[in-house]
C-alpha cells in the first residue's frame, strides 16, 4: 500500500521514520528543548539527515493530566517550523486536535495531520475534505486531561479495531480518499501498560484493517513498565526493539525521537513471506470428520513452521474450502495462507517447506493431484526470481480463489514484489472457489 501525503507517496511496505519535533515546554520527556526557531530547525535537520523522511511537528503536550493550550498559543509555537521546513521541500506532520491548528499548518505546507483524536471533531474532518494531506486517526480514550483514569475495555484488540475501522470509514463516507489514511491504536492513550502491551503485540491485526499503520511507541510508559526504565529519556534503546517487532508484526510508520537509533535496529528487520498452505487427503478423522482432519494436518504443518530458524509467523488465516482446481477428479482442499518474518533465503526455505511436506507423507504422483500436504512460498518480499526450481511471486497467485481470499484477509491491499495487486483478478474470473469455514470455539 501506498500512503499519499500532499505531493508526497510512501511505499509502506518499507519502514518510514516520523522523527518527533515538540515545540512544547511541558511534553514528557523534551518538553522545552527546542525553545527557538532555529534549535527547532536544528534538531529538524539533525533528524532528517540521521533517517527521517517526515517531521512531526506538536505544539501541545497530549501527556497524561496535560492542560489544553490556547488555539493562538499552539500555533505560534509551530507555525514558522512549519513554514520554513515544508518550504525546504520537507514532509511535515501537525501533530494536533485542533481544527483552526491544521488549518493553518496545512495553509503553511504542512502535508500531513495527525489528530490524536481520531477525528471525531467535525471541524478537523472539514479541514481534512479541504486539502490533500495525509491523515493520521489515532485511538484515544476520552481527553488527554482524564484519559488515564482507569481505563477499561473488554477486549481491548477488538475494541481499537473497531474504532480505528469506523473512523477512517466516515472519513471515506466524507469523499476522502482511502490512500490518504493512516491508522495509529494510540499506545498509551486511554490504556494501562498493560492494555498497551497487549495492543502493540498484536499490530497484525490493526493491519488487518487495510490500512498503513503507525507505531508511536517511543519512550512510552509502557516501554518503562516492561522494561523497567524509571527516566523517558532512557527509553530510547527499548523504544527501537519495539519499534522492530511493531515493524515485524506489520506497522510501517514509526514515530519516534530518536531518529538514529531506530534506523540502526531497523537493519535487523526481516523479509515478509507468505506461504499457501493446501490438504485434501486426511490422515486422521473418522467418516464425516474429513475436513477436521485436513485441519489437523494443515495445524500440523503450521508446529513445524513455528520451528523454523531465524522465523517468526506474523499471522494466519482462516481456513477455506474450496473445490479442486486444474485436476479436478480428487476430494475438496482446505487450504490457509501464513504470514511470516524470516531470515532463510528463498531457496533454502523452499527446501524446508519440501521436508515438511514428506514428513507429512507428500505424494508427487499427480500433477495437482491429491497430497496430504502443499505449502508454497507465494511471495517473499523484493524478491522476484524465475528459474527451474523456483518462481516468485508464485505464478498462480491471483487466479487462484482458495489463494486470493485468505491473502486478502490477512493482508488486503497487499503488492506482491513484482507490482501486482494479489487481488487484480476478479472473483468471477478465478478458479478454486474457496469459501471460509465456520467453526465454533
Amino acid at each position: 500500500m501506498n500512503w499519499r501525503c500532499s505531493s508526497f507517496d510512501f511505499d509502506t511496505q518499507m519502514p518510514i521514520i516520523m522523527g518527533i519535533l515538540n515545540l512544547t515546554p511541558d511534553s514528557f520527556s523534551d518538553g522545552g528543548s527546542y525553545n527557538s526557531l532555529q534549535a527547532a530547525l536544528d534538531q529538524a535537520h539533525a533528524m532528517i539527515e540521521q533517517g527521517a523522511q517526515i517531521i512531526d511537528i506538536g505544539g501541545e503536550s497530549t501527556r497524561p493530566g496535560s492542560d489544553e493550550v490556547s488555539i493562538g498559543e499552539e500555533i505560534s509555537r509551530v507555525i514558522d517550523a512549519v513554514r520554513v521546513l515544508s518550504d525546504e521541500g520537507v514532509c511535515v506532520s501537525i501533530d494536533t486536535r485542533h481544527a483552526e491548528v491544521a488549518r493553518a499548518c496545512v495553509d503553511q505546507g504542512a502535508s500531513i495531520i495527525n489528530d490524536v483524536s481520531g477525528f471525531r471533531d467535525p471541524a478537523m474532518v472539514e479541514v481534512a475534505k479541504s486539502c490533500d494531506a495525509g491523515l493520521v486517526v489515532m485511538h484515544m480514550k476520552g481527553e488527554p486531561k482524564t484519559m488515564q483514569n482507569d481505563p477499561h475495555y473488554d477486549d481491548v484488540v477488538a475494541e481499537v479495531c473497531k474504532y480505528l475501522d469506523q473512523q477512517a470509514f466516515m472519513l471515506q463516507e466524507q469523499g476522502i480518499e482511502k490512500d490518504r489514511i493512516c491508522i495509529d491504536p494510540g499506545p498509551g492513550f486511554g490504556k494501562t501498560p498493560q492494555q498497551t502491551i497487549e495492543l502493540v503485540r498484536n499490530f497484525q491485526e490493526i493491519r488487518r484493517l487495510g490500512y498503513p499503520v503507525m507505531a508511536a511507541l517511543s519512550r512510552k510508559s509502557y516501554i518503562g513498565y516492561a522494561y523497567n526504565i524509571e527516566v523517558p529519556a532512557d527509553r530510547d534503546d527499548a523504544s527501537a526493539v519495539e519499534a522492530l517487532m511493531a515493524c515485524e508484526l506489520g506497522a510501517s510508520i514509526l514515530r519516534v525521537h530518536n531518529v538514529e537509533r531506530t534506523a540502526k535496529e531497523l537493519a535487523n528487520l526481516r523479509p515478509l513471506v507468505f506461504l499457501a498452505l493446501g490438504c485434501n487427503v486426511a490422515l486422521v478423522g473418522n467418516d464425516g470428520e474429513e475436513t477436521e482432519g485436513k485441519i489437523a494436518q494443515l495445524n500440523h504443518a503450521i508446529g513445524e513452521l513455528c520451528m523454523l530458524p531465524d522465523s517468526q509467523i506474523i499471522d494466519i488465516s482462516s481456513f477455506y474450502e474450496s473445490e479442486p482446481a486444474y485436476y479436478e477428479d480428487q476430494d475438496t482442499f482446505v487450504n490457509a495462507v501464513v504470514s511470516m518474518r524470516t531470515g532463510i533465503p528463498p531457496k533454502e526455505l523452499l527446501d524446508y517447506l519440501h521436508t515438511i511436506e514428506d514428513s507429512l507423507g507428500r505424494v508427487r504422483e499427480i500433477r495437482n493431484g491429491p497430497r496430504t500436504c502443499d505449502l508454497d512460498i507465494l511471495d517473499y518480499q523484493m524478491y522476484v526470481v524465475n528459474t527451474d526450481v523456483l518462481t516468485l511471486p508464485h505464478p498462480r497467485i491471483c487466479e487462484r480463489d482458495f489463494v486470493v481470499k485468505p491473502f486478502t484477509e490477512i493482508a488486503p491491499g497487499h503488492i506482491l514484489a513484482d507490482g501486482t495487486p494479489v487481488d487484480s483478478v476478479p472473483a468471477e474470473e478465478r478458479i478454486g472457489r474457496a469459501h471460509r469455514i465456520e467453526r465454533s470455539l
